[in-house]
């Protein structure tokens, strides 16, 4: 459905090392720069971190949400864990199984440097 998510980062050398961190948890390469944006390719689709290219502030939507595709509980555990060591902040609940069987979530949450809310997300089997 989607072609490419791209993010507004505040300082893009901050945040292309945050997300070299946590999507390197999750296999994907680390960012191709190409002139004021990083792209991050895998599972088909494309993310970007970009400074803004009207010249103004970059800022993050107020109840919006990232989801990255996590295979296991403990990839999403990585992820978090990796965004905390490289300058984000933990947000929503901690990491852990959300929902009832079948269908639950294993979620993990964190706010990126410049503010984005992101997380890891891995979906339990259905015959779990």
């Amino acid at each position: 459905m989607f072609s490419h998510v791209m993010i507004g980062a505040a300082d893009l050398e901050q945040s292309r090392q945050f997300y070299d961190a946590v999507l390197g948890t999750l296999g994907i390469a680390p960012g191709a720069a190409n002139k004021h944006r990083y792209f991050y390719r895998g599972g088909g689709g494309t993310f970007s971190i970009s400074t803004p290219i009207n010249g103004e502030a970059a800022t993050h939507a107020n109840g919006g949400t990232l989801g990255f595709a996590a295979s296991s509980p403990e990839q999403a555990d990585a992820f978090h864990a990796a965004g905390l060591a490289h300058g984000g902040v933990a947000c929503e609940d901690p990491p852990g199984w959300r929902g009832e069987k079948p269908g639950r979530m294993y979620i993990a949450y964190l706010r990126d440097p410049a503010g984005n809310k992101i997380c890891a997300l891995h979906r339990e089997p259905k015959d779990a």
